[in-house]
């Protein structure tokens, strides 16, 4: 028996890294899991890997329209909405005096606006006591040299899973924040310019880690199995790390 059986788990930003590797351990625990994306071919290889029962919807979350897409196919299978995972972001460096409007405006429409309705569109289908994780950064609190507008954008995160948990809690919903260190997704090494580039970034990133090496899609989605589970019912309000120790020690 799994830890999800029965349970309808959305998580957008589903093809790829921690939201694919999160999505394959929900639908493994029984779930049936609704992922987005903003590439067909990459929603149709993910359905591949993560097989059982799961529903692909193209969108991206900077359109408020394709979130009410989403729900509209939510809302037509007929079953609420146990675990909601607003994982779907992203952000590209840039030093203070090279940041642009379309900079601010691509990170911001992602990680904040997209976030928020995404949220706030699903909460007609949310059941009570359902589960809502948000990813958030370790970048928000590190202070990494031109990364400023993404790590502002996950400091709202923050600030949005404490102000959610508290105006849900009436629902006995639980928001709570993932705050995954460096982890080798497309993700991370899309911020290269070339494959010499990402080597150098990963060893850069390890030799700062506790743990001595990045981490793993894996072991993220582990963490938002906990968060999405009843094994975390007593958890809101609250980030949890994973990130090697990054951000503790």
């Amino acid at each position: 028996m799994g830890q999800l059986d029965g349970k309808t788990a959305v998580i957008t930003g589903g093809n790829s890294g921690i939201g694919l590797a999160t999505a394959k351990r929900f639908a493994r625990e029984g779930a049936h899991v609704f992922i987005t994306g903003r590439r067909q071919e990459a929603l149709d290889a993910a359905l591949a890997e993560i097989g059982g029962e799961a529903t692909a919807v193209r969108g991206d979350v900077a359109d408020l329209a394709d979130i009410d897409r989403l729900y509209a196919a939510v809302a037509e299978r007929g079953r609420p909405i146990d675990v909601l995972f607003a994982n779907a972001g992203g952000g590209q460096f840039a030093a203070l005096e090279q940041v642009t409007e379309e900079h601010f405006d691509a990170t911001f429409n992602i990680n904040v606006r997209g976030m928020l309705f995404t949220v706030q569109k699903a909460i007609p289908l949310l059941n009570d006591g359902a589960s809502v994780i948000l990813t958030g950064s370790t970048a928000a609190t590190s202070g990494g040299a031109a990364f400023g507008v993404y790590a502002a954008s996950k400091a709202a995160v923050r600030s949005f899973s404490r102000t959610w948990a508290n105006e849900l809690s009436g629902r006995a919903i639980r928001v709570n924040t993932l705050v995954p260190g460096p982890i080798v997704t497309p993700g991370i090494t899309g911020l290269a310019a070339d494959a010499e580039q990402a080597a150098h970034m990963r060893d850069a990133f390890a030799s700062q880690i506790p743990l001595g090496r990045m981490g793993h899609p894996d072991e993220a989605a582990a963490a938002a199995l906990f968060l999405a589970s009843n094994e975390s019912s007593f958890v809101t309000g609250s980030e949890l790390l994973v990130d090697g120790g990054l951000n503790q020690i």
